[in-house]
């Protein structure tokens, strides 16, 4: 949804809406989203910059990063982005970044996608590395065999050649 801020009479504008899933590009195979992302919120225009707060809420499902067994997990994230046109943004190159600098963004022009935004915002949620659960043993780097479901004994069945001649002193 595009939102048009020079159509925008009053104020606040509110908005509800909902992108499919297949809409949004993670550039990723490690996270897919399981149905429509519901985006809820309100943009306020005022002089120097436009706000845009609301929430966000969708079902994900992420790949495990030690068995790659799918993991689902409800998404639900509250958002405050501001928005500021290039001149009312600092240019400096020096300039400490605060806490704050990190809820604006520029841009140039008239509109806002906010299913770009929401795409962003989901982006930066999702965890680093996703676990199916804390004792994970992951897959045997030897046979690829799910070590949570079968022991394979890749590892004590492996002999370094090093120490292979000392076997045969036994």
């Amino acid at each position: 949804m595009i939102v048009d801020l020079s159509q925008i009479k009053d104020a606040q504008f509110v908005f509800d809406f909902s992108i499919p899933a297949d809409e949004i590009d993670f550039e990723t195979d490690a996270a897919r989203l399981k149905n429509k992302v519901e985006i809820k919120g309100k943009v306020t225009r005022q002089s120097a910059q436009t706000n845009v707060a609301g929430e966000i809420y969708a079902d994900a499902e992420s790949d495990c990063s030690r068995c790659l067994k799918p993991v689902e997990r409800r998404i639900e994230i509250s958002f405050d982005t501001n928005f500021v046109t290039p001149e009312f943004y600092t240019q400096a190159t020096e300039a400490e970044l605060h806490a704050d600098d990190l809820e604006v963004a520029v841009f140039a022009g008239d509109r806002i996608d906010l299913s770009e935004l929401a795409r962003e915002q989901i982006l930066l949620d999702l965890p680093a590395q996703v676990f199916c659960a804390e004792d994970c043993k992951g897959l045997c780097r030897k046979c690829g065999a799910n070590r949570n479901l079968i022991n394979c004994n890749c590892e004590e069945k492996e002999i370094d050649p090093r120490w292979a001649k000392l076997k045969e002193l036994k």
